[in-house]
């Protein structure tokens, strides 16, 4: 259940010695509840009270009262809240029952919430951190980021104190002569060198092309605190500083999943039906799919109309076969076609006429696909162990209904 927001709170006031076919009345209660799906309720036992009998029952006597006050309660949503009164209505005959508004500001347990959200981010976080300086040529900055595989490079002043973050969407953005390093890596070397030639003709400077101010973290920060900043402001990643304010690793979206282990996952007490939130309560309904046999051109619109970096190929009843990404584009599409399409890609002219060339011949076969009932805590995990960024959820059919990203993940976890 994924529930903040407007909520209704259902209360049941009733006795200690109230009975329902033998059983006390607040188990019966409990067991009706738990069957019916709903995920919790709660039963206090009060210290003194009188009801419709104006009786006053009390612990403060020589033996405990049998008739002391019970209240029940639980939260959810209205709909829910209604059909639990249906279960449990005509099993209190004496009581009171009452129903009120509620604002859920958080709703988390220890099913839903996984993460080890009290350790610090120095235990979690990427280092050492290779960084750049501001005055660095462009092409030195690019260079540095294919050697290690880095879509975002630190920039540090003299001191080591972060200034901003350069990515490969800022390069792109700002010079116009750099794309994805996920399509740079699928480049031959003839095109790949043209590029770099031009990148070295290029008199900006990483200072004046990068994103700042940097967005930093503590290293003895919460690994939770970090998570909500990242989920909150949309990063990917945040620099972490020492209390000296110098950069000592980078914490990405993979490095908070990835603290959620599947190494004691046998050890937990097993959750209750209906109490685990899943992928399709988090996925995204804005299905980035393309038929089977679309051509290039209109791959490439979906692509970049959409701000899709992948999409999904599905054969026609809706199944999914494969994913395109940018870089499956530019290194299957004909050479001569090859740099229409990455002006294209970076929004600076039209697709190249290929239309022999169809999704189906575009994408790299195969998906990770999940059903949406799949708890979050399991679906990070089979995104990791293969090296996912995105799960594609599909109905009892098999056929695709949403997708699920890192982003997504994230949100659920850190919530």
């Amino acid at each position: 259940m994924r529930m903040v927001g407007p909520a209704k709170r259902l209360t049941v006031y009733l006795g200690e010695s109230d009975h329902w076919r033998g059983r006390p009345l607040h188990g019966a209660l409990l067991e009706t509840l738990r069957k019916g799906g709903l995920a919790g309720a709660t039963v206090t036992r009060a210290i003194s009270g009188f009801g419709a009998h104006s009786r006053i029952h009390s612990t403060a006597i020589l033996r405990l009262s049998q008739d002391l006050p019970l209240i029940l309660e639980l939260v959810d949503t209205a709909e829910r809240v209604d059909h639990a009164l249906s279960l449990i209505g005509p099993m209190v005959r004496e009581g009171l029952i009452t129903i009120e508004d509620v604002h859920v500001v958080k709703y988390s347990h220890r099913y839903l919430a996984p993460l080890p959200a009290d350790r610090p981010v120095r235990d979690f976080m990427s280092k050492p951190a290779v960084a750049t300086s501001p005055g660095a040529a462009i092409l030195d900055a690019w260079d540095l980021m294919v050697m290690h595989g880095l879509k975002a490079l630190p920039v540090i002043d003299e001191s080591g104190r972060p200034l901003g973050l350069l990515s490969d969407g800022d390069l792109m953005e700002r010079t116009g002569m750099v794309q994805r390093l996920a399509i740079a890596e699928r480049l031959d070397a003839a095109t790949l060198a043209s590029w770099r030639q031009a990148l070295a003709g290029l008199a900006s400077k990483v200072g004046e092309v990068m994103t700042r101010p940097a967005e930093v973290v503590l290293d003895d920060s919460s690994l939770g605190r970090a998570a909500t900043l990242m989920n909150e402001h949309g990063r990917k990643r945040l620099l972490v500083v020492d209390h000296a304010g110098a950069l000592v690793g980078v914490l990405s979206r993979f490095d908070v999943l990835a603290a959620i282990s599947p190494a004691h996952k046998g050890e937990r007490e097993q959750p209750p039906a209906g109490a685990l939130r899943t992928v399709g309560e988090v996925m995204d309904r804005r299905l980035p799919a393309v038929p089977e046999d679309a051509d290039l051109p209109e791959v490439e619109a979906k692509m970049v109309a959409g701000g899709f970096k992948r999409l999904i190929v599905v054969d026609a009843e809706g199944r999914p076969l494969g994913l395109i990404s940018d870089g499956d584009l530019v290194a299957r599409v004909r050479p001569e076609a090859r740099s229409g399409l990455l002006r294209a890609l970076a929004r600076r002219g039209r697709p190249p006429e290929d239309a022999a060339v169809t999704a189906r011949q575009l994408m790299s076969p195969g998906v990770l696909d999940v059903p949406p009932g799949m708890p979050v805590g399991e679906a990070i995990g089979r995104a990791l162990a293969n090296r996912r960024k995105r799960l594609v959820i599909v109905d009892e059919q098999g056929r695709a209904i949403g997708i699920v990203d890192r982003r997504d993940l994230l949100r659920a976890v850190a919530a």
